[in-house]
């Protein structure tokens, strides 16, 4: 076996989440779940990102101390997870001070022992809900282009990490792809965002302005680790990296696949291999890059109050549907509008008229003509499985997957057009088998493709041939 190991980026939980969160954790989910049947040795990795003046703020208007706020947070992401059935192998938290804290700090002493960390004083543009420090020219109308917010103008006296000493050897990284970001274009905006200029990055706050709330400097408990050293060492702090036991890292890193939004595309193909350069680490090895949902028009986030409560779907519609609409209506590296029309609309067409009422249509023949029709559950990578839905899968061109399994829902719904099974049965009933004999075997390579994307219909669909029994309806149409 092979490993693979998959990581989302770490959820802030300044506030609930929304369906852009969702988006994230079923692609990665989709993937994880593909290679699982490919028999790779799989790690998926996700997570909360905990610390940050955001944090704080957010904990402050709603009059609870912060531990208690961040806590109450926490639990809602786990439980979309828990509720879009995402299949991680483990979570983080990095307010976790016995799994994560250590990592964390022992990767800051592994640049500090490099000379890659000093001190000095800044004064410059801080967006708090980007977490992140702007330049002027990143302004549109003196506000930051993904929160139409003014940022604040801040001076102190912080760590910094000479992030410009590794530029050009990230450069020739992902120029040869030995970094590779998905798709090509974010590859060729972070290298256009290095062109213009790269400089040493303030890599710490002090603690007092942060109440305390974050991972300390090692030796210097006056200052916190910046929210973004801190939040990335989160996918080497999770397999153990700076514990006594080391081995799921030594096993499992480097990443094989990054899943991020591209907001925080900088962080990841700029600031994240510089640190792992300088602490002499091992690079991950793709970067995949996914665009906003997009709520009439605009990004969907929680500042700009436009969010769509995924649970609410979940709940009316259920968890496969739900994962359907992200994982084929959301183009993967792209922005996309959803409205709760397009939602109903796509549900009935695809999923109540298509897929359910094909597989009922083949079942209740099947129940009624063939004595059992058990059919093989053979692996994704057995015979059978078309190489352009692998292809599909091995780019992560998600929705074009989706689109290849529900071609062959449409050519097996008119097959059964063309050769009237029912009708042939009042006449020749061994061939009306045949005939259905195909339709089942059809159907179950169907369902097979179908398990990384819609887990639980895929196993109904299949329970139900191995039953030879008509399924409870599998998506009831909505009015």
């Amino acid at each position: 076996m092979e490993k693979f190991y998959i990581t989302t980026a770490i959820d802030y939980v300044n506030a609930a989440p929304h369906l852009g969160h969702a988006l994230e954790k079923v692609q990665a989910d989709a993937i994880a779940r593909y290679q699982r049947s490919l028999s790779q040795e799989v790690y998926f990795l996700t997570g909360t990102d905990e610390h940050g003046i955001k944090i704080v703020r957010s904990a402050e208007q709603t009059k609870k101390n912060t531990r208690e706020f961040v806590d109450e947070n926490v639990k809602k992401f786990q439980n979309l997870a828990e509720k879009l059935n995402i299949s991680n192998d483990n979570f983080i938290r990095t307010s976790d001070k016995r799994r994560h804290w250590p990592g964390a700090q022992a990767l800051w002493k592994k640049l500090e022992e490099a000379g890659d960390i000093y001190k000095s004083k800044y004064k410059g543009y801080y967006c708090v809900g980007c977490e992140a420090y702007i330049t002027e020219k990143d302004l549109v109308n003196e506000k930051c282009p993904y929160h139409d917010k003014e940022p604040e103008l801040i001076e102190e006296e912080n760590y910094f990490f000479k992030l410009s000493r590794y530029i050009d050897e990230i450069k020739k990284r992902i120029e040869n792809e030995k970094l590779k970001i998905i798709p090509q274009s974010r590859k060729n905006e972070i290298l256009s965002m290095i062109k213009s200029g790269v400089k040493d990055i303030s890599f710490s706050r002090p603690a007092e302005k942060l109440g305390g709330w974050g991972v300390p400097v090692p030796g210097d408990e006056s200052q916190l680790m910046y929210v973004w050293c801190d939040a990335l060492s989160n996918y080497i702090s999770a397999l153990g990296y700076g514990s006594d036991d080391q081995k799921i890292f030594d096993k499992f890193w480097p990443a094989e696949l990054h899943i991020i939004g591209k907001d925080i595309l900088r962080f990841h193909a700029i600031i994240w291999p510089a640190m792992l350069l300088s602490a002499g680490l091992k690079l991950p090895k793709q970067i995949f890059v996914h665009g906003f949902i997009l709520s009439k028009g605009r990004r969907m986030s929680k500042t700009l109050g436009n969010v769509i409560d995924p649970f609410d779907l979940i709940g009316r519609y259920g968890t496969d549907a739900v994962r359907y609409y992200l994982l084929r209506e959301i183009t993967p590296f792209e922005d996309s509008d959803i409205t709760e029309e397009k939602f109903k609309e796509v549900y009935n067409a695809n999923l109540a008229n298509g897929l359910g009422n094909l597989t009922a249509r083949i079942m209740k023949m099947s129940e009624q003509y063939l004595s059992q029709c058990s059919h093989p559950r053979h692996p994704m990578s057995g015979m059978g499985v078309p190489k352009e839905y692998h292809e599909f899968m091995d780019n992560y061109e998600l929705n074009k997957a989706m689109d290849f399994i529900w071609d062959k829902i449409s050519e097996l719904d008119l097959h059964i057009q063309k050769t009237e099974p029912f009708k042939v049965a009042k006449q020749d009933k061994e061939k009306a088998k045949e005939i259905l004999r195909y339709l089942i075997s059809e159907l179950s390579q169907i369902a097979i493709t179908l398990r990384p994307f819609l887990p639980e219909t895929s196993e109904k669909i299949l329970d139900a041939i191995k039953q030879n029994k008509m399924p409870k309806p599998l998506f009831l149409r909505k009015k």
